[in-house]
């Protein structure tokens, strides 16, 4: 393939907003709660600036590792085996918010299910490069390239953290879709997860109380309604120009986490309808810069690889915002590059960077 000079600028441009925007908000959302809980105004944005460093020094390192250097077996299954022992090492560690998600020494914390979604892609993207006219046979290509993908979301079940589990099983369809896999395969694999889904939705009584409170808040508003509602009034008091940057309410102990799963409705809140698209299209340009790579590329391991990676961001993000805009039940999932997390926006951005250096090497 012919080599470009760069790496694509407007995919570049996009994440470096993105980050800048999340740097902001989370500030802004939750300086008066830090405030309360640690005496200083300034303790999440701080870590978050720390990770952001550390995710953009990593990001700047797989950019220019040559991409081809993970089709390998040894790297693609000792990610698959690192990634597979610890969300099972995460099971046996102290609970926080009632799951078992972070591996925690001292003041560093880890969250594996992050880790899970890039070494899927890795694995997919490795495993199916050869297997794209073999899409039809379940045995040998089907079934062996979606046991990793249902052992990983299992373990991420486990946690308990559903909303990751179906991110991870999002973006193997979109990969397997490209891959060419057949409609009736997704209508099977639908149909198979009908009696698992719902058992884990309507007979856990917290989840079932959130389809209840998706289905009509209003019926509890100061119960399973109360998150969902905090969040539309956030959204609708925004307006079209926002009351304007640290000045939203809602972030005042009524929306739950606003630095994490709400943070788009702070944003919303204090910057309006403009400031809300300006994010939404910045997540657009990453899009239309992922899919025009995809298509220049012209090696199916690549295009798999760039989709992928496309999808983990843009699966993330479409989860998180209709999320705060009551378009589908309350779920932990972060706005990529924007929540605050510090496993999420480094291995997010450290994924991007192979995406990055796939630009630079493209036709």
């Amino acid at each position: 393939m012919a080599k470009r000079i760069s790496i694509d600028k407007p995919l570049f441009i996009a994440t470096l907003l993105l980050v800048f925007c999340g740097l902001v908000m989370v500030f802004s959302a939750s300086a008066v709660m830090a405030q309360e809980r640690f005496g200083s105004p300034y303790t999440f944005v701080t870590r978050q600036i720390m990770w952001a460093v550390a995710g953009l020094l990593a990001m700047f390192a797989t950019m220019n590792i040559d991409y081809r250097r993970y089709n390998q077996p040894a790297v693609v299954f000792s990610v698959l085996a690192v990634t597979m022992l610890l969300l099972v090492a995460v099971l046996f560690f102290d609970r926080s918010h009632n799951a078992h998600r972070w591996i925690r020494f001292g003041g560093f914390s880890l969250q594996p299910s992050e880790l899970a979604k890039p070494a899927i892609i890795l694995f997919l993207a490795y495993f199916l490069e050869k297997r794209t006219r073999e899409m039809d046979d379940w045995q040998h290509t089907l079934v062996p390239a979606a046991v990793p993908t249902l052992c990983l979301a299992a373990l991420i079940v486990k946690e308990p953290d559903l909303g990751t589990a179906i991110a991870c099983l999002a973006i193997t369809a979109t990969v397997l879709f490209v891959a060419g896999m057949k409609p009736r395969y997704f209508g099977y694999a639908f149909a198979a997860s009908l009696l698992p889904l719902y058992f884990l939705i309507f007979r856990v009584q917290w989840r079932y109380e959130r389809i209840l409170a998706f289905v009509n808040p209003y019926s509890d508003p100061q119960g399973r309604g109360f998150h969902i509602i905090q969040s539309l009034i956030a959204v609708g008091t925004g307006g079209f120009n926002g009351v304007g940057l640290m000045e939203g309410k809602q972030k005042l102990f009524y929306l739950p986490e606003p630095h994490t799963d709400f943070i788009f409705a702070v944003t919303a809140e204090e910057f309006g309808l403009l400031g809300s698209l300006l994010v939404v299209a910045l997540f657009g340009v990453f899009l239309q810069r992922g899919l025009q790579t995809a298509m220049r590329v012209r090696d199916s391991y690549t295009r798999l690889l760039v989709v992928g990676i496309t999808a983990m961001v843009i699966v993330q993000a479409l989860m998180n915002i209709s999320v705060v805009l009551s378009l589908m039940p309350t779920k932990g999932i972060p706005l990529p590059f924007v929540s605050y997390g510090g496993s999420s926006i480094f291995i997010t951005l450290a994924t991007v960077g192979i995406l990055l250096n796939i630009t630079k090497q493209a036709d």
